[in-house]
């Protein structure tokens, strides 16, 4: 599932940093150093277009240039000042590709002053942004970036030049980086940044990263359609475990991303095969509440499933009060585990997480231990007790699904404490 992009608005990167040049740039002395000197043939139409650049008439600008242009012989800094007027002169008047060659002439110039070929190089790759000559833009930020560049600007027009030329790879590695250096200065990523992220992980078909993506966006940006993401991409992933369908059912619940009559049915339906049947009238509630059961050509369905649920709660409050001073000698710990989920489901906290605990230091009774701390969590979460199930949540480990699961809770409680 791609997430949508929106690439931001880039202004001429570079060009508002680029100084004018000066008159007395134009106007060297008589016996100045061989090379430096400018002649008044081209010294008078560059000044000119100068003040036209100070004017905002980038247009008549250009044509100053031009007319230097004209003139033969010219030296290499003659030339220089040409082409970086010329840069300044085609980005004013809406001419990128004349400016991209002309400001990566000056950045490539020997006569270029050694601190000011960064600023040109960036110049230059925004003009090619512009072009949407990508694969230039990318080789001219990188050169930007190596010869010591930290403009945050340029770092934007690089890694979308990399993700709008295909190359997802360098683009999800550059922004890892980038969401690295954010994170050791205690920076929140911004959303665009984890957008391109997971678009160029989900490119590469790349799950862990992509996942890793969606997590962040939920952590920081959560937004409805990137829960949906993330929880679809889990479910979805290779090795998922079918054993925790009723998990994500409530995950979705919890993150208002129940889709349609079949998604509560089917939670439903788990919760009643669990031996679960008050979180299955609370799932048929909910889906009633919502609109979305009890209507329809299905209606009749609901009801049945409704009116099912409905008898095996009155029985099970039956079968909870014949056993309510029963010993818990001779149970495993599984089945304590079991018991004490019901008591908490029926609002009997205390004693259901007693019973939950007890039972899960019988580690052997499990064949699915994480799936069990998975659970713990959530039943920490109905009693109130969130900081307790973050730390639950934190201990699930293995690759079935329940571990990642298990981060999205954590995500999502630690938003909500």
């Amino acid at each position: 599932m791609l997430v949508r992009l929106c690439f931001m608005r880039l202004c001429f990167i570079g060009l508002c940093s680029i100084a004018l040049v000066t008159a007395s740039a134009l106007a060297q002395e008589p016996g100045a150093s061989s090379g430096q000197t400018v002649r008044p043939e081209i010294g008078k139409p560059i000044q000119a277009a100068i003040e036209l650049l100070k004017s905002k008439k980038g247009k008549e600008a250009l044509a100053k240039v031009r007319e230097a242009q004209a003139v033969g012989d010219r030296t290499p800094y003659e030339n220089y000042l040409i082409e970086r007027v010329l840069g300044q002169s085609a980005a004013a008047a809406g001419e990128p590709p004349i400016a991209a060659r002309a400001f990566e002439n000056v950045a490539t110039s020997p006569a270029s002053p050694e601190g000011e070929r960064r600023q040109f190089l960036a110049a230059a790759a925004s003009q090619y942004y512009l072009m949407k000559n990508y694969a230039k833009t990318a080789e001219l930020a990188a050169r930007y970036f190596r010869d010591g560049g930290t403009e945050k600007s340029v770092r934007t027009i690089y890694v979308q030049a990399l993700y709008l030329g295909n190359d997802f790879a360098s683009a999800a590695k550059e922004l890892m980086k980038d969401l690295e250096a954010d994170e050791r200065d205690g920076k929140a990523p911004t959303e665009e940044q984890l957008q391109l992220l997971a678009n160029s992980c989900s490119q590469i078909k790349d799950a862990a990263c992509y996942g890793k993506a969606m997590e962040m966006l939920v952590a920081h940006h959560p937004k409805r359609d990137y829960w949906l993401g993330v929880i679809y991409s889990i479910a979805t992933r290779r090795g998922f475990s079918e054993r925790l369908a009723i998990d994500v059912a409530r995950l979705k619940i919890e993150t208002g991303t129940m889709r349609g009559a079949d998604e509560y049915l089917d939670a439903a339906q788990l919760s009643l095969q669990d031996g679960f049947p008050i979180e299955a009238v609370g799932i048929i509630d909910k889906g009633y509440a919502s609109g979305i059961l009890g209507a329809g050509p299905e209606a009749a369905r609901h009801r049945r499933l409704k009116e099912m649920a409905a008898r095996n709660l009155a029985e099970d409050k039956r079968a909870l009060a014949r056993d309510e001073g029963q010993s818990a000698a001779g149970k495993d710990g599984r089945a304590l585990f079991n018991e004490g989920f019901n008591y908490v489901l029926n609002g009997r906290a205390e004693k259901g997480l007693a019973l939950m605990e007890k039972g899960i230091r019988d580690a052997k009774a499990f064949r699915r231990l994480e799936h069990a701390k998975l659970q713990l969590g959530y039943a920490y979460h109905l009693a109130g007790q969130n900081q307790k199930a973050i730390q639950t949540f934190k201990t699930v480990q293995g690759a079935d699904g329940a571990a990642a699961l298990a981060r999205l809770w954590a995500i999502r409680l630690s938003r909500a404490s």
